[in-house]
């Protein structure tokens, strides 16, 4: 029998598994890839070789070059566009089971899909506008720029250096629920497509994934009024959340928001100066009224406003992290075959005793 106090809803601080991914510094505020502090890696190494040193420790070769995909009667929601997309291209392919294949092709496989969430993401997008020669796409100098000649059909080169950072600064952060359904799926033993397509479910819902997009209203009110503390107060008066603060892991600074708001800075911003001046009225007001909390600027603050430069609409914001998230999810998938064992946690029943069917109503 368990003991009602071993139980941790949602698995609040359950150590599942020992990863050598990543590494959030909590009391530090730095977040490292396979020990590298991604403060060396924005602005240095485009986001497709930061794939490869999560998933194979290594810059090179790093996430291969994506594959044009034709999307198939869109459904008009790019989130789901692209689970379905992923789902389809297992068979389509031809991919095998992780089961049955050798981590060195679990890894090939894993690009070729990254890559593929890129396109799909980019054409959804897109919509119903001319799709774009791929002899255009492969100008592009890098990752970013491909997805926004896909997307767009041009890649401005601020948006791309802001879409680059953003990316590489949500690439993987340990543990989550949409990098714990990955590794749950693969521990069955399925393809790699059916543990994407599964991550990409797990971001549906508003509670993970982040809203940044809910940080540009407040951006938006603080350029209307002119006054950020006024804001800030009057938020705050209502009961309402200040977005963009707090996070669940750091006790300090998230290291995200760090290199994001100086990528920010060095892009030239057009919401820059709003957005400092927000930030420091938020964290002079959060530590004034809950000075027993650590309540530091988070990474969705800075995304928000770089996504925002980059001339990414609110609704795709969820879908920009997915882009992102691919690179997290694969090296979690290639680590969760490596350790070879089905995913499955203990429920402790906690209902009805025994008794006849006689006894229920009706």
């Amino acid at each position: 029998m368990y003991d009602v106090d071993e139980i941790r809803p949602g698995l609040e601080g359950v150590v599942a598994f020992e990863t050598t991914i990543a590494e959030p510094d909590k009391e530090g505020g730095a977040l490292r890839y396979r020990g590298v502090d991604i403060e060396e890696l924005v602005g240095q190494h485009p986001f497709e070789k930061v794939w490869g040193l999560l998933v194979d420790e290594s810059l090179e070769p790093g996430m291969p070059h994506a594959e044009h995909i034709e999307l198939q009667d869109p459904s008009g929601s790019v989130m789901a566009d692209l689970q379905a997309g992923l789902a389809t291209l297992g068979p389509k392919w031809g991919l095998k089971q992780i089961v049955d294949i050798e981590p060195e092709q679990t890894r090939d496989d894993l690009g070729r899909l990254s890559a593929a969430a890129l396109s799909i993401v980019a054409q959804a997008a897109r919509g119903k506008a001319p799709v774009v020669p791929e002899s255009d796409v492969e100008q592009g100098e890098n990752a970013a720029a491909q997805f926004l000649i896909r997307w767009r059909g041009e890649a401005d080169p601020r948006h791309v250096k802001a879409i680059d950072a953003y990316w590489i600064s949500a690439a993987e952060h340990g543990m989550n629920a949409s990098t714990f359904t990955a590794r749950v799926v693969a521990s069955t033993g399925a393809d790699v497509a059916a543990a994407l397509s599964a991550a990409v479910g797990a971001l549906s819902g508003p509670l993970h994934g982040g809203a940044p997009s809910r940080v540009l209203a407040m951006l938006d009110e603080v350029q209307r009024v002119g006054d950020a503390e006024r804001v800030v107060r009057a938020t705050l008066d209502r009961g309402e959340r200040l977005m963009g603060f707090g996070h669940r892991v750091y006790r300090a600074e998230d290291p995200r928001a760090r290199v994001l708001r100086r990528t920010a800075r060095e892009l030239g911003s057009e919401r820059f100066e709003a957005a400092e001046a927000l930030e420091r009225a938020a964290l002079a007001e959060l530590r004034a009224r809950k000075p027993d909390r650590v309540l530091a600027t988070n990474v969705e603050f800075w995304s928000a406003v770089l996504l925002d430069l980059a001339e990414v609409p609110a609704e795709l914001f969820t879908s920009m992290f997915t882009c992102a998230r691919v690179a997290g999810w694969s090296a979690h998938i290639l680590e969760q075959k490596r350790e070879g064992r089905l995913i499955r946690p203990t429920a402790v029943y906690a209902g009805a005793p025994a008794r006849p069917l006689a006894t229920l109503d009706g």
